[in-house]
């Protein structure tokens, strides 16, 4: 297993509330709620560790209330190297309906300002020197948080790349642009963000997948669509590839993209077959809309959840020709 870091520029205390029915103006009342110290990083750091990998996190924490952070870290054996900033960190509140509907309220968090910007650049230059520490591999997952720019991201990401480490980025909006322009080794966006880089509706299977080999030819070595229900798209060397997982019960949403991130991740760190890496990576986020939180592989039914999921490489530019 490997040695592996994530970045989450702008964690969060994730509230998560699942109910029947959002009712606005109204007095809701809620079938579970849960809060965890959670951002797409730190949730991808849950299931690497899981599936067995030593992952660091690291990132920005509020000074004012990381309590929650440090307890779940020691809980699942994350190693801490988050650098603490004035203030406290955000509470995004996420509302989950039962027909998978979720509604995401999201602060801001705390102003990163040049020192500690700087500061963290300066943390990543050591780490990649250092061969007992140096990571296979860098996660940079979620939202930037005030004071960072996309173009401070593409510029993050440039600098890990020049220092011979593989990048996986997760992100949105004007920071995705930006990122892929750096050319990060791995992009995994879903089809309404993919949608909004290739400036066109993904509203079927084959423009979801002109979509996915153009991020590819734009240089990104694994592309990877996540579409919900239609399964999951990758294309790279390893030639262009479709997961469809069974249809599930969808508690929630939150932390599938995370999860199938993840679980690809250690798939091809692992040497893994691309249709066993994706298979277990396709299982897996389809497990994790069942609950809340990320994907569980001790799943009782998980075998049987793989088992289900199909598989196919695509071949050539039909869209719907596949081979077994």
């Amino acid at each position: 297993m490997a040695r592996l870091l994530t970045l989450t520029l702008n964690p969060a205390l994730d509230l998560s509330v699942s109910l029947s029915r959002l009712a606005p103006g109204e007095v809701n009342r809620t079938r579970e709620t849960h809060l965890e110290a959670a951002g797409k990083g730190v949730n991808v750091a849950r299931v690497l560790a899981a599936l067995g990998h030593e992952v660091c996190v690291s990132g920005f924490l509020g000074a004012d209330n990381d309590g929650p952070f440090l307890r779940a870290f020691e809980a699942q054996g994350l190693e801490d190297a988050f650098l603490r900033v004035p203030g406290e960190t955000r509470i995004n509140a996420k509302l989950a309906e039962a027909d998978g509907r979720v509604t995401d309220i999201n602060g801001p968090g705390p102003a990163i300002d040049a020192d500690a910007w700087g500061r963290l650049l300066a943390w990543l230059d050591e780490l990649a020197a250092d061969a007992s520490r140096r990571p296979a591999a860098v996660v940079i997952a979620g939202s930037l948080p005030p004071g960072v720019s996309p173009g401070a991201l593409a510029e993050l990401i440039a600098r890990l790349r020049d220092a011979g480490l593989p990048v996986w980025v997760d992100t949105s909006g004007a920071a995705l642009a930006a990122a892929i322009d750096a050319r990060p080794t791995a992009v995994k966006p879903n089809e309404h963000e993919l949608a909004a880089w290739a400036g066109t509706p993904l509203d079927s299977h084959a423009a979801r997948l002109d979509a996915a080999r153009r991020l590819h030819a734009a240089g990104i070595e694994e592309a990877v669509l996540s579409a919900g229900a239609e399964g999951v798209l990758w294309v790279g060397g390893r030639g262009a590839w479709q997961a469809v997982p069974p249809p599930m019960p969808v508690a929630s949403t939150v932390g599938a993209g995370d999860t199938l991130l993840a679980a690809l991740l250690h798939g091809v760190l692992e040497g893994h077959p691309p249709d066993e890496a994706l298979r277990l990576a396709a299982a897996l986020s389809a497990d994790a809309v069942r609950h809340l939180g990320v994907g569980d592989a001790r799943a009782a039914d998980f075998p049987s959840l793989q088992q289900q999921t199909r598989v196919h490489r695509l071949a050539g530019d039909d869209a719907g020709g596949a081979l077994s």
